[in-house]
């Protein structure tokens, strides 16, 4: 048994989100024999901390400052072991850009883009319609906007006065097809799963909401699809230098028999819709193995 502090909820835009995989977490470490206390993650985070004095960290933590190698950072310079990345994998991942550039190194499809201002994305296409705007280091598909074609112009609202999501803005090339996600759990990808969705993409809602969007596991594909998504999920897990659980997400053009990788999460939900736990417990991973599995790999100096 091991006193674990479960962190979870903070201030970003995923906050909601972060509180139903804290508590989820917190629960099947519970379930697990272990000695559990759940911080509500302030900025005062470091003395919630000492005042916990856990052995180890659970992160449930997701979107800026969570998952984006701040708090990975504290815990680091606390001697906190913790699961999921290190301070490098989370500042690299949650930055769009600079994760493509890894991918592109390593041999992972990208699709084009064009780093901009909400100023230069308002002002004129900065790609030929269709392509998507989406800020640089937002999770769950905050502040995404489709523009479909030339005629609507180019998207007006990135400059509403209730923007939340930052200035730092990217254009990238609208690949069509079919969604898919791959979650890795250390060094052994899950499975492939389809992402369906009534809503125009998958956004907020379709992640989260009961009945927002529908699994298809394991996905209806070709098998050499299926094999190239796991392989590409675990290739940028590896480049990214990921530890515990990530879930990349792609777009596979079957016109082209293209697949693309969009982006890696490094800390993927853990709620009762997300796509990792879903995964493993096709696998006969039960999510309180999944939860073991991840305070038994916990460290410092990931």
């Amino acid at each position: 048994m091991k006193r674990v502090a479960v962190i979870y909820g903070g201030w970003s835009s995923e906050r909601e989100i972060s509180i139903s995989s804290g508590t989820q977490m917190a629960r099947a470490a519970r379930a697990g024999g272990h000695d559990v206390v759940e911080i509500d993650a302030t900025r005062e985070l470091a003395r919630q901390l000492e005042e916990a004095a856990p052995e180890i960290v659970l992160n449930g933590l997701h979107g800026p400052w969570g998952e984006d190698g701040c708090v990975q950072g504290l815990l680091e310079v606390m001697g906190l072991a913790y699961t999921h990345s290190g301070v490098l994998a989370s500042a690299v991942a949650m930055d769009k850009r600079k994760s493509k550039a890894v991918y592109a190194q390593n041999g992972i499809d990208i699709a084009e883009d064009v780093a901009c201002t909400r100023a230069e994305a308002a002002a004129r296409h900065l790609l030929e319609p269709p392509y998507v705007i989406k800020p640089i280091a937002e999770g769950s598909s905050f502040g995404v906007v489709i523009v479909r074609e030339q005629g609507g112009g180019p998207p007006q609202q990135v400059l509403n006065a209730d923007w939340a999501y930052g200035d730092r803005l990217m254009a990238e090339k609208f690949i069509p097809g079919r969604e898919l996600s791959v979650g890795v759990m250390g060094e052994r990808p899950l499975a492939v799963t389809e992402i369906t969705t009534l809503r125009e993409f998958y956004d907020f809602d379709a992640k989260y909401a009961a009945g927002g969007s529908r699994h298809a596991l394991p996905a209806d594909l070709p098998a050499r699809v299926s094999e190239a998504a796991m392989a590409a999920s675990l290739k940028a897990h590896q480049a990214l230098g990921c530890r515990g659980v990530s879930r990349s997400d792609f777009r596979y053009d079957a016109d082209e028999d293209r697949l693309v990788i969009l982006e890696t999460n490094t800390q993927p939900g853990m709620t009762p819709t997300s796509l990792v736990p879903e995964q493993a417990a096709f696998l006969g991973i039960s999510f309180e193995e999944l939860v073991a599995w991840m305070i038994e790999d916990a460290s410092c100096d990931r």
